[in-house]
């Protein structure tokens, strides 16, 4: 009720205010006099339309309509807040209206209220300005209504501006709705801050909202706890929520199932799987692929058996996890399947990308069949994929283990000339190259290049900051 009242204030006041300075609008050029007005109301005439319709119109349009503005209309008060509040309603761009705003208080001696800033702090939020709209909350005594703070703290969780939304909500002294918690927990998943989640979720129990905690909130710190290794954790917390009736969405379900693939505990990822044919909620092809996925990266071969059988049951494995699949196939030394999943692949209709290509190309340098290497590399060439650190990398890398140093070599040159960056790990591999092959002056000679370079000391800085 208070809101209404208050978004219902700005035009009464503004009509009283033209009433008290009509002699004001006789001085007005004759071009704002024959503007049209598009959007008349009713509680404006023609006139007052018009003014504010060619002020709105000024701003939209003349470049630097800050230093004839004051000059065209001498003697009209730009510094009543109805004023603004009126231009604010008209404006349809919130970017524009903050830069009138600026221009007010700097050269017309205006002094925004709460309401002004409130107005004008909404539509930026409305349109995702969270960070011009953060500008705002430094004016003095402004203070926005909890509604408006809500959405803002929702609008800086969605730009990923997870720290800013915590202190916000930390800050807060009234109780937010659950959906701006759960907002700002789901970007701090996103943004890989679990640290974030945990804070936030003892705000939100000293707030009072944990009595409307939902599965959702529940489903977020399942995942948290997914995302640092903890999954029996997790785990638990979804035992609960099944005891109360409750079933999380699939994203929980498949971050458990990933959790458990990677700590081999494939009886937990079968009891999941269990579960969710039991909640209606089955699985999908990206639920099996966090399964394959799990059992390949721990050399299980039982990941290429529900790969296939997950083609017989009528799923359509994408490009992502036939890539998946070939990688973990060719860990295990397995290249004639994972060539041919290479062409089945190419058949229903998946073009290899830089990703495949190299999955590949690594393997068959693994094995030691550098030609069929070398041709992936020279394809890859063909179609525009060749040219990055990682391509060249596993290449080099190949041919060192391998000593071809200098096909090695000649890559590392190419490298160079055509401004690919050569990381520590290709410098790595071709020194150790070379000093097996007794090369010792070349190694030296390309020790000291990589010492001297923004590479060596960008990950030196890295290693000490991680130490910390």
């Amino acid at each position: 009720m208070t809101m209404l009242m208050v978004r219902g204030t700005p035009s009464y006041s503004f009509v009283t205010f033209f009433r008290r300075s009509f002699a004001q609008f006789r001085n007005l050029t004759s071009e704002s006099k024959q503007e049209v007005c598009e959007h008349p109301t009713d509680n404006l005439d023609g006139k007052d339309f018009n003014f504010i319709n060619e002020i709105c119109r000024i701003t939209r349009t003349k470049p630097r309509w800050e230093d004839t503005l004051l000059a065209l209309y001498p003697s009209f008060n730009f510094a009543d807040p109805s004023f603004f509040l009126l231009y604010l309603n008209h404006q349809n761009n919130a970017f524009l209206s903050l830069r009138f705003f600026h221009w007010l208080c700097s050269s017309c001696g205006f002094s925004p209220d709460q309401s002004s800033c409130n107005d004008l702090f909404r539509k930026l939020v409305d349109a995702g300005a969270c960070r011009a709209a953060k500008s705002l909350l430094d004016c003095p005594g402004f203070s926005p209504e909890p509604d408006s703070l809500e959405s803002y703290i929702q609008c800086l969780s969605s730009a990923g501006m997870v720290e800013d939304a915590v202190d916000m909500l930390k800050g807060v002294n009234f109780c937010s709705s659950v959906a701006t918690w759960n907002a700002s927990l789901v970007a701090c998943l996103r943004a890989g801050r679990t640290d974030l989640v945990w804070i936030l979720y003892k705000k939100m129990m000293e707030s009072g909202v944990v009595a409307s905690i939902n599965v959702e909130t529940i489903g977020y710190l399942i995942m948290a706890f997914c995302a640092k290794n903890k999954v029996f954790k997790g785990y638990v917390l979804l035992r609960e929520l099944l005891d109360n009736g409750l079933c999380p969405d699939k994203v929980v379900f498949n971050a458990l199932i990933s959790g458990f693939g990677k700590a081999g505990q494939y009886a937990r990822v079968s009891e999941i799987l269990h579960i969710m044919i039991a909640k209606q909620c089955s699985p999908d092809i990206s639920t099996y692929q966090e399964v394959v996925n799990g059992l390949l990266k721990r050399k299980n071969s039982e990941g290429f058996r529900v790969f296939n059988d997950l083609k017989d049951r009528g799923y359509f494995p994408d490009r992502v996890m036939y890539t998946t699949v070939m990688k973990g196939l060719c860990e295990m030394g397995r290249l004639g399947e994972a060539r041919k999943l290479w062409f089945e692949m190419i058949k229903k209709g998946f073009q290899p990308n830089k990703y495949t290509y190299n999955v590949m190309m690594h393997g068959y340098c693994k094995i030691g069949d550098l030609v069929e290497a070398r041709k992936i590399f020279e394809d890859m060439r063909g179609r525009g994929f060749a040219e990055s650190t990682v391509s060249y990398r596993t290449m080099i890398s190949g041919l060192c283990l391998h000593g071809r140093i200098d096909e090695a070599q000649s890559l590392f040159d190419e490298m160079f000339q055509k401004g690919i960056v050569r990381d520590l790990t290709t410098y790595n591999s071709l020194i150790k190259g070379l000093c097996k092959k007794g090369e010792l002056v070349k190694a030296k000679k390309l020790l000291n290049e990589l010492l001297e370079s923004d590479v060596y000391r960008q990950g030196h800085y890295r290693r000490m900051f991680f130490r910390r």
